[in-house]
């Protein structure tokens, strides 16, 4: 028994023998008092392990005393009935013989490193040609993508994402983060040979909360840049692949180093926490209101100037339970984003650029979370650093682009549950994370279907076609072709 059982059992002798004389007692009355304490006992343990349902009256035990329900823990405790003698009554009241309650130990305060969670994921992908150019003669455009390095002329299975991520709260008002990649590629081998499963650091910032409540904080560190609704969303909880070129471009690899300041008002996190329940697919809880500074140089790359970055984002959810039956739960979220930067792309020939170039946008997301069907787009307009083939230099040049995308959500099926997607992207604008800048130009449509049979695994399984400029000044033309994309990913 536990120790609650027996000061339990202990009262309730005590009770018994503070009730009935112990000269009037026989051996039967013994054993018919300790059969009735077994009973007891079993229903305490039965409560215990929640296999006991409450009884509509308690228990009359054999000293005349009421087994009920300590008001704070919901345990057992003695209390006296009406039927006691008066005789019994001032030993009933004493809180040291038969009014007990069985009260749990507060937990004490965790340490710090007990907050501390680890977590991660995994994706594994596979891309086969059905069609297209696949090759090309030297100078001519071969159909690449500049978001996965495994869309090649001899490539099978690829690590796509090898992430594991550190995280938890030092104070009630201090919290970290911390994510490196296990998958990053390096280049520039010899004889151009490409090596893989290098680390890189994604995140490392700390987060302070001005406020009890955790709706406003200051971001400092590496961290994602609030520009773009998809550029926020974990690439583990993306619907497709990839991250469209339009969007992506302005902040490629999403991160930078600076600081940030995000609020969140009480009624959006509500919205975002009723969303995050029913498993759809968030951004994160990034703020819905957010101001920052970078270097703006990129990711893990060093400041070449004395400009900062500075960036402004803005999103908002509405339900629309009020327009009738038909759109109860559904949500509705819209908002947008500016950046300003001065950027040195990095030349061929080595190093980077003396000059630093305009590099500006503005851009709006629109979000109807999949109830079962759901839309989203972005888009976005600007200029920035961009090779220009005549002049044999990179300038500033005009830019826009984005991406246009329906779903739907299966709940429960034979497979598990499913998610069906349809995405249309086009870009026109320069690639400022790769050497001079090259121009893009791209239209892709993409067809896919994710599948979860189980919680930590997700399948996904995409047909696309692609029409695109490949990301080398070198290289001219446009490369067409269809491709069968999948991705394994397991969290863990």
């Amino acid at each position: 028994m536990t120790r609650q059982e027996w000061i339990a059992a202990g009262t309730l002798m005590l009770g018994g023998a503070a009730a009935l004389p112990a000269p009037a007692q026989t051996v039967q009355d013994l054993q018919r008092q300790i059969d009735e304490l077994k009973a007891t006992i079993a229903e305490l343990k039965a409560a215990q392990t929640g296999r006991a349902s409450a009884p509509a009256a308690a228990p009359i035990t054999p000293a005349g005393m009421a087994v009920a329900a300590s008001p704070t823990t919901g345990a057992p405790a003695v209390a006296p009935t009406a039927t006691q003698s008066a005789a019994a009554q001032p030993a009933v009241t004493r809180p040291t013989t038969t009014q007990v309650a069985v009260v749990a130990d507060k937990p004490k305060p965790a340490h710090w490193y007990e907050r501390i969670t680890l977590r991660g994921y995994t994706q594994m992908r596979l891309n086969e040609f059905l069609s297209g150019d696949r090759t090309a003669p030297a100078g001519v455009s071969r159909l690449r993508s500049v978001h996965d390095g495994g869309i090649g002329e001899d490539s099978n299975f690829t690590l796509r994402r090898v992430r594991l991520i550190l995280q938890g709260d030092i104070t009630d008002r201090v919290s970290f983060y911390l994510q490196p990649d296990f998958a990053t590629n390096v280049s520039n081998q010899s004889g151009g040979e490409r090596r893989e499963g290098f680390l890189q650091l994604r995140d490392a910032y700390v987060d302070a909360f001005l406020d009890p409540d955790r709706r406003f904080r200051l971001r400092f560190g590496q961290s994602k840049v609030p520009f773009g609704w998809e550029n926020l969303q974990s690439s583990s909880n993306r619907l497709t692949l990839d991250r469209s070129d339009g969007i992506n471009s302005a902040v490629p690899s999403e991160r930078d180093l600076g600081v940030v300041a995000y609020y969140t008002p009480s009624r959006v996190e509500k919205i975002w926490d009723r969303l995050t329940d029913d498993g759809q697919k968030l951004f994160g809880n990034y703020g819905a209101f957010g101001l920052a500074v970078y270097n703006g140089q990129g990711t893990n790359r060093a400041e070449t100037n004395d400009g900062l970055m500075t960036v402004a984002m803005a999103t908002w959810p509405i339900e629309l339970d009020g327009l009738g039956a038909g759109w109860t739960g559904q949500v509705f979220e819209f908002g947008a984003a500016a950046l300003r930067n001065q950027v040195k792309p990095e030349l061929r020939a080595g190093g980077v650029s003396a000059v630093s170039f305009r590099d500006e946008r503005v851009g709006f997301h629109a979000m109807l979370y999949p109830q079962p069907i759901g839309f989203q787009a972005e888009w976005n307009w600007g200029c920035g650093p961009e090779f220009d083939r005549d002049l044999r230099a990179i300038t500033t040049k005009r830019l826009n682009g984005g991406y246009i995308q329906t779903m739907a959500r299966v709940r429960r099926s034979r497979l598990g549950p499913f998610m069906p997607y349809a995405r249309w992207q086009r870009y026109r604008g320069g690639w400022k994370a790769l050497p001079n800048a090259p121009r893009l130009n791209t239209d892709e449509w993409e067809l896919g279907i994710e599948f979860q049979p189980t919680p930590p695994l997700e399948l996904t399984i995409a047909y696309a076609r692609m029409d695109r400029t490949e990301a080398d000044e070198r290289r001219i033309g446009q490369a067409e072709g269809s491709l069968i994309r999948t991705q394994l990913q397991w969290s863990y």
